[in-house]
């Protein structure tokens, strides 16, 4: 019970790691908010929690959209009273080499994965300093500080979420609220499949590549990411603020 009576936000929560995110928490005491822009993942995770006798509430939510996030935050607020974490999970993955990109792949790509995140944070924080503090985890990526071929508009996004990260950590330390970044490696996800079909590769050998890349030679499961995160929300990391913590399975070492 780690977050025991504490309210946790996690967005793009309807799939992969922001599930496992969301679950993770319910499970050790926190009440989760399901922000998430399907309707239908989204209910199902937060129905899913309530009936393995944790406490979450759905509210369908475009974090580019800086109305609806607001009213995500108010929902958070009148059914659970505060809010002490946020995960800043949800992200648009838009590849490609920079002669393929158009302004609107840029516009929705640092639209979600960085203004995005700024929304949330700046819609939490009143809620925050009035609880004396929280936390606050971004999802960056390895992709935040390596090259990767025709990665070019997410890489970009994932760098700028590091900066933001730091910037933040910094701004925000005297409000006692904490900021870190989790930097996932290959992590077995509909995500990655979505990529792994835009460049035309064939899964199950792009699963065995992507596994031998690491020093552990296997992906990595959104489970794994989830107690990252669990880490940098919970009081086990009160003197960690401003870092970013790689699980990439040994990855980027090198």
């Amino acid at each position: 019970m780690r977050l025991k009576d504490k309210v946790a936000i996690v967005t793009g929560s309807g799939t992969g790691i922001g599930q496992a995110i969301a679950e993770l928490f319910a499970q050790e005491g926190a009440k989760v908010m399901v922000a998430e822009i399907d309707g239908a993942s989204g209910k199902n995770v937060a129905d899913g929690i309530r009936k393995a006798g944790g406490t979450a509430r759905f509210q369908r939510t475009d974090v580019s959209k800086e109305a609806e996030v607001k009213a995500m935050v108010e929902a958070t607020v009148a059914e659970f009273g505060a809010i002490n974490v946020l995960v800043n999970n949800a992200a648009a993955f838009v590849f490609g080499k920079v002669e393929e990109i158009k302004d609107a792949d840029w516009q929705r790509v640092f639209g979600v994965n960085v203004i995005g995140q700024s929304y949330c944070v700046r819609s939490v924080l009143p809620h925050m300093r009035r609880a004396g503090g929280g936390a606050i985890v971004n999802l960056a990526s390895v992709s935040s500080f390596i090259a990767q071929p025709a990665f070019v508009p997410y890489n970009a996004s994932k760098g700028a979420v590091l900066q933001l990260t730091r910037c933040l950590a910094m701004d925000l330390a005297p409000d006692k609220i904490r900021v870190n970044a989790i930097c996932p490696g290959a992590i077995k996800t509909s995500a990655t499949d979505r990529h792994i079909d835009f460049m035309g590769w064939d899964r199950e050998k792009s699963y065995r590549e992507f596994g031998e890349s690491a020093l552990l030679k296997r992906m990595g499961t959104p489970r794994e990411i989830a107690n990252g995160a669990l880490f940098l929300a919970s009081d086990e990391s009160s003197y960690v603020t401003g870092a970013h913590l790689v699980i990439d399975g040994g990855a980027t070492i090198d």
